[in-house]
C-alpha cells in the first residue's frame, strides 16, 4: 500500500506540476506525441467541469426542442422545391436510427407546419423569416457556447450570422441529396460490371461505414466553421473522428437499451419517444462541446504550459518580462520589420503563451503599445504606441505603477506619510541611473555580440 500511494502521489505530482514545465523542444518523436495526448486530455477534462458544458449542453438540449420542427421545415421546403423531400427524409430516418419512431412523429408535424403557412397565404412572406429566424437564434446560441470554449470575445456580425447560417441550411440539403445519389450511383455502377463484381462486397462494407465518415465530416465542419476564431483543420479532423465514433457508437447503445425502457410506454403512451428523444440529443450535445474543447485544448497546449508558475509568477519576473515583450515590440518596429503577433513573441523566447497574452494585454491597457491588422484577418500582432524617442525605462514603469485605482481612504500623506514617500523615493532611486535608456536600445546579448565581432 505504501508503493502503491508512492505511486499515486508521483503520478499526480507529474500531470498536475511536472509535465506543464516540459516544453515542445525538450522532447522529441512519440514521447512528445504522447506528452501532447495526455495534456489535451487533462486541458479537455478540465476544462469540460470548470465551464460547466454540461449545464450548457442542457440548455442546447431545450433550444433544439423548440427550434427541431422550424429548422427541417426549412430543409425540407428547400428539399421539396426540388422535389427531393422523400430522399432528405429517407437519409435523416439512416442518419439517425436512434430516433426513427421520433423522426417520424415531427415530419408529420412538419408538414402540417409547412402546409399551414401556405394555406394562410404567408410562406414567402412572415413564415419564412419566422423559419429564418428560429433556425438563425438556434445556432446563434450553438456559436455563443463555441465562442466561450474558445475564449472568443467577439462573436459574427449580425450580417454574417444571417448569410452564414442560412447558407448552412441552403447547402446541407444539397449535400445529404448527393451523398444519397452517389450511393447509388456506385452501388449500380458496380454491380452493372461483371468483371469488378468481386467489388460489389467491398463497396457495400465501405457504404455501410458512411454514417461514420458523414458524421465525422459534419462534427469536424462544426469545430472548424462555427467559432469565431481560427480552428486548424487537422486539430478540428481529429476530435471530429473521434467524436463522430463515439456518437456512432452511442446511438448503437442508445437503440439496444431501448429494448429496457418499455416501461416508458405504459406511463407515456404514445408520446413516449419524447423523454428518450430529449436524453439523446442532451447526450449527443455533451459529445459535441467535449469535442468542441478537445480540439481546443489540442490547439492551445502550449498556452497551459508552465500555468501554476504563471499564476504565482513574482512581481519582479513579471516587470522583466514587461520590459523584454515591450523592446522586442519595439526593435522591431524602429528596423522597419513586420509586427510581432503573440506566437511568434511566445515562440521566439520560450514564455509561456498564456502568460505572453497576459503581458500583451497589460501593455495595451496602459497605452504603451497597440494592435495591428495582418494578413490574417483574424490574427492581430503589435507596434508601439507612442513615440519610440520618448518610450524609455522610466515611462514604461511609471506608466505601469499609475495604472489602476488609488482613490482608497487610507491616509497616505499625514498618518501614513513616511511610508508613502519612502515608497516614491525607491522608485526615484531605481530610476535614477537607468530610467532614462530607451526601450529601442535595449539590444539582445547576441546582437551586442555580434557588434563587437564586426
Amino acid at each position: 500500500m505504501k508503493r502503491i500511494n508512492e505511486y499515486i502521489t508521483k503520478f499526480w505530482r507529474f500531470a498536475s506540476d511536472d509535465i506543464w514545465r516540459i516544453t515542445e523542444t525538450e522532447v522529441s518523436g512519440g514521447r512528445r506525441i504522447l506528452i501532447n495526448l495526455f495534456k489535451t486530455l487533462i486541458i479537455s477534462i478540465r476544462r469540460f467541469v470548470e465551464d460547466n458544458l454540461q449545464t450548457k449542453a442542457s440548455a442546447l438540449t431545450y433550444n433544439m426542442m423548440l427550434a427541431i420542427v422550424p429548422m427541417l421545415a426549412l430543409m425540407y421546403a428547400i428539399a421539396q422545391g426540388f422535389g427531393f423531400q422523400n430522399i432528405i427524409q429517407s437519409q435523416l430516418l439512416d442518419y439517425f436510427p436512434a430516433q426513427r419512431s421520433a423522426l417520424t412523429y415531427i415530419f408529420d408535424f412538419v408538414r402540417t407546419y409547412l402546409s399551414e403557412t401556405r394555406n394562410g397565404g404567408v410562406f414567402v412572406g412572415a413564415g419564412v423569416l419566422m423559419l429564418l429566424w428560429t433556425v438563425i437564434s438556434m445556432v446563434n446560441n450553438v456559436e455563443t457556447v463555441f465562442n466561450e470554449i474558445w475564449q472568443v470575445k467577439k462573436s459574427r456580425s449580425f450580417y454574417r450570422k444571417i448569410t452564414d447560417y442560412t447558407s448552412f441550411f441552403l447547402i446541407l440539403p444539397v449535400l445529404m441529396i448527393v451523398s444519397s445519389g452517389l450511393s447509388l450511383f456506385l452501388s449500380s455502377s458496380f454491380e452493372g460490371l461483371d468483371y469488378l463484381s468481386f467489388m460489389s462486397p467491398i463497396l457495400r462494407k465501405l457504404l455501410s461505414f458512411s454514417p461514420y465518415f458523414l458524421t465525422w465530416l459534419f462534427f469536424t465542419g462544426m469545430y472548424v466553421l462555427i467559432p469565431n476564431t481560427k480552428v486548424k483543420f487537422w486539430n478540428a479532423l481529429l476530435a471530429g473522428i473521434i467524436c463522430g465514433t463515439v456518437f456512432q457508437i452511442f446511438q448503437f447503445i442508445y437503440i439496444g437499451g431501448q429494448i429496457w425502457v418499455s416501461k416508458y410506454n405504459a406511463v407515456y403512451g404514445g408520446l413516449a419517444f419524447l423523454p428518450l428523444l430529449l436524453l439523446w440529443i442532451q447526450l449527443s450535445w455533451i459529445i459535441c462541446l467535449f469535442g468542441a474543447v478537445l480540439t481546443f485544448s489540442a490547439q492551445n497546449i502550449r498556452n497551459y504550459n508552465f500555468e501554476r508558475d504563471t499564476k504565482n509568477i513574482s512581481r519582479r519576473y513579471k516587470d522583466f518580462l514587461l520590459l523584454l515583450v515591450a523592446s522586442l515590440i519595439v526593435q522591431r518596429f524602429v528596423k522597419g520589420e513586420k509586427p510581432l503577433t503573440v506566437e511568434e513573441i511566445s515562440f521566439n523566447n520560450k514564455i509561456p503563451m498564456k502568460l505572453t497574452g497576459q503581458i500583451l494585454y497589460f501593455l495595451t491597457e496602459i497605452g504603451v503599445i497597440i494592435e495591428t491588422s495582418t494578413d490574417d484577418d483574424m490574427v492581430v500582432a503589435y507596434q508601439p504606441a507612442m513615440d519610440v524617442n520618448r518610450l524609455s525605462v522610466a515611462e514604461l514603469f511609471s506608466r505601469v505603477d499609475l495604472y489602476g485605482s488609488e482613490k482608497f481612504k487610507i491616509d497616505n500623506r499625514i498618518k501614513f506619510g513616511k511610508q508613502w514617500k519612502t515608497l516614491l523615493m525607491t522608485r526615484d532611486k531605481m530610476m535614477e541611473e537607468v530610467g532614462h535608456i530607451l526601450l529601442k536600445d535595449l539590444t539582445t546579448e547576441k546582437k551586442n555580440s555580434e557588434n563587437k565581432k564586426q
